[in-house]
């Protein structure tokens, strides 16, 4: 069943597998890439990752690690406004990926494609900023918060709490009036999640695809993989491509990666056979 998933000024076709490429602007990354508010640097890793392959741009300011500190609103927004502007025109979609409202404003403002919320639009304010916008929304799990959700998280059935909360942020977007065709949903490898619960997740991940509504995943340099390989998070390349390659087997729409190109490869490859 084609896909088409509207944000701001594109239509993207999901049928296909979509990679979204990270560039982070944040100094407390967990992955290793985090460019410190360098602008230059990180107008030039945009291009660098549409060269690559990228079907989008996923632009952040502020880390959501374990234990991470929040960024003041207008250090977030004077970090993401000059390297949003430079790549308006890139020809891709570009996304914000916030949680804080002020910081959606000053982005739909200036004309971005989609919110990328950990929070699910759950912030006063969040929902109705992209109800009244074009943009895209990607409405993701999260168990507590970033400073404490690795502290004991848990849960009965991860996968039909993860499902249940996602079909509940969902009705709530639609019914303030962002129609599904600009939703798509992330049930969060990583937030408020063991080791276990992102397996389980990813085993099971067939069980929350829904018709029609793209499904996101982020899986990429996560601990996760660290505590499966015991490799450090910029040494996580080739579990990545692997963890990447079984969620897009089990109905994943659009991949969230910071290695574009090497997933670009391995998505053809499993394209290949399974067109064959």
């Amino acid at each position: 069943m084609t896909q088409n998933f509207h944000c701001g000024r594109f239509v993207l076709n999901a049928e296909r597998p979509l990679i979204m490429g990270i560039v982070n602007l944040s100094d407390d990354s967990f992955s290793g890439d985090g460019l410190h508010g360098d602008v230059a640097a990180a107008i030039a890793q945009g291009r660098r990752l549409i060269d690559e392959g990228a079907h989008i741009l996923d632009l952040g300011a502020e880390s959501s690690r374990p234990g991470a500190v929040p960024v003041p609103v207008q250090q977030e927004i004077d970090r993401l406004l000059p390297v949003f502007e430079a790549l308006h025109d890139c020809g891709m979609p570009l996304s914000i990926d916030t949680v804080k409202p002020e910081v959606m404003r000053a982005a739909l403002a200036a004309g971005a494609d989609m919110i990328n919320d950990i929070n699910a639009l759950r912030a006063p304010g969040a929902m109705e900023l992209v109800a009244a916008s074009r943009a895209g929304v990607c409405l993701m799990h999260m168990q507590g918060a970033p400073g404490t959700m690795q502290n004991d998280p848990h849960y009965a059935d991860v996968v039909l709490e993860v499902a249940e909360f996602l079909a509940e942020r969902v009705a709530a977007a639609e019914a303030a009036g962002i129609p599904l065709n600009r939703i798509v949903v992330d049930p969060g490898f990583g937030f408020g999640k063991t080791l276990e619960h992102n397996l389980e997740l990813l085993r099971r991940l067939d069980e929350l695809v829904v018709p029609g509504l793209p499904l996101l995943v982020g899986l990429s340099r996560k601990s996760v993989l660290g505590l499966l390989t015991g490799r450090g998070a910029p040494e996580r390349v080739h579990a990545g491509i692997a963890a990447n390659v079984l969620a897009v087997e089990r109905g994943a729409r659009i991949v969230r990666v910071h290695d574009v190109a090497a997933t670009r490869d391995a998505l053809a490859v499993l394209q290949a056979v399974e067109e064959y």
